[in-house]
């Protein structure tokens, strides 16, 4: 496992202008050359913890959700990226930290833990890996669990035409039509008594991400088509 604070790195001032700078540049691309839009950034809690989960169709989805608010979030990312130091404190710098994949998911679940007890909120995308078609592939327990872990609610996001803008495997970005619906929190429950009521938690508000994350991105889809 790559040795890095997730609580402690990327939070000077060098880091969060350097976020800032390289969102706007990303949003600003995403806005001209896919004519992004984005609806519901009310949803988005203006100060506090919070998780935010997107659909995932394509590898732009990371940078258009750093899209849906001016607050610095933080992406996992495997840690093979970090083996080149300066490489890797560039990604930290932009809100990055790393996870060992192929471990076991207890590890990057602490992880995962441990960034939002460093007080970001964090992104986690609930499907796992990019996913392809319309219809939202069934959910982890894990980004609902560390929610519930960590106390902090969840933020659904549906993002339409990535997946027509750069499918995978895709070298290029085409200029298709980007549109992000950003869905009201949903609120988990906190001081749970022991960890079996954290994963009885987690799951039925699994079944509810899962829910409205179709909602959402079948709105944005229609947006788009």
């Amino acid at each position: 496992m790559t040795k890095i604070s997730t609580k402690l790195t990327g939070r000077n001032l060098l880091d969060r202008i350097a976020y800032q700078i390289v969102r706007f540049l990303v949003t600003a691309f995403c806005r001209i050359w896919c004519r992004m839009t984005v609806e519901g950034k009310e949803n988005v809690p203006a100060d506090g913890l919070f998780l935010l989960a997107p659909t995932h169709r394509s590898i732009l989805d990371t940078p258009i959700a750093s899209g849906v608010t001016h607050r610095r979030m933080r992406f996992m990312g495997a840690d093979k990226y970090w083996k080149n130091k300066a490489f890797g404190r560039l990604l930290t710098s932009l809100g990055g930290f790393p996870v060992t994949r192929g471990t076991a998911d207890r590890e990057a679940l602490k992880r995962c833990i441990a960034v939002l007890e460093g007080g970001e909120p964090l992104v986690l995308f609930p499907e796992g890996e990019r996913k392809a078609g319309p219809i939202v592939q069934p959910l982890f327990d894990g980004a609902t669990y560390i929610a519930v872990k960590a106390g902090v609610p969840i933020v659904p996001v549906g993002i339409g035409g990535s997946e027509r803008a750069m499918p995978k495997g895709a070298k290029y970005i085409r200029p298709s039509k980007l549109h992000v619906v950003v869905g009201k929190p949903i609120p988990v429950s906190k001081n749970l008594e022991n960890s079996k009521a954290q994963r009885d938690a987690a799951r039925r508000i699994t079944i509810e991400l899962q829910a409205e994350l179709q909602r959402l991105y079948d709105i944005a889809q229609a947006r788009v088509s």
